[in-house]
């Protein structure tokens, strides 16, 4: 059976309209939250992914769009093949690609700066049940990175599949810390020192 649906009832917006502010009664995520509460989860927000070939001002104009700052590289079936940050597209490897190469910057493509499948380190979701954001902290601080994916194994017939992504600038918002990342160690420094520990 077919459910016909009615159009609601549109009004003007009235002067002096004021928007909503988060919740001032919900509590901040501190370094003692759940691990969970600071990770993009890949069931409730879609991927931001790129193409193998996509020209590398594409993926830069892509995160540029979606504001974000990493891109899994991905193929047709949804393989995942490597990522792309923001640091990777902005920084000197491309630099470098072209100086070697002997090409133009428009020439790169992604999979000439990506980091490779085989080069990444993950997070396994099942060990986050009970860790806290310090966890993630101190993680992402001896990895060196602004990111970490989180992979589980749970389902899809035990095959890998990405679950969630944390990120050192969300955490640092989620903290309520005022910083400019410029590298992980810096910004857990000042992360430590905003939070006094």
């Amino acid at each position: 059976m077919t459910r016909e649906y009615h159009p609601l009832t549109a009004h003007r917006l009235e002067t002096g309209t004021l928007y909503h502010l988060p919740d001032q009664d919900r509590e901040r995520v501190r370094i003692d939250s759940p691990a969970l509460a600071v990770m993009t989860d890949l069931r409730q927000i879609p991927a931001a992914t790129i193409d193998l070939e996509a020209p590398l001002d594409a993926a830069n104009r892509f995160m540029i769009r979606h504001g974000v700052r990493l891109l899994l590289v991905t193929n047709d079936e949804r393989q995942v093949l490597g990522l792309i940050t923001a640091n990777d597209v902005l920084g000197e490897k491309p630099v470098q690609f072209a100086l070697e190469r002997g090409i133009n910057r428009t020439e790169i493509r992604v999979r000439d700066i990506m980091t490779r499948r085989e080069r990444l380190e993950v997070l396994l979701y099942v060990d986050l049940i009970r860790a806290e954001v310090g966890h993630i902290v101190a993680t992402l601080k001896r990895m060196g990175r602004q990111h970490a994916l989180v992979i589980d194994s749970s389902g899809d017939g035990g095959v890998q599949t990405i679950r969630g992504i944390f990120s050192a600038s969300q955490i640092a918002r989620q903290l309520g810390v005022t910083i400019q990342t410029t590298e992980v160690a810096q910004t857990f420094a000042e992360i430590e020192t905003a939070l006094g520990r």
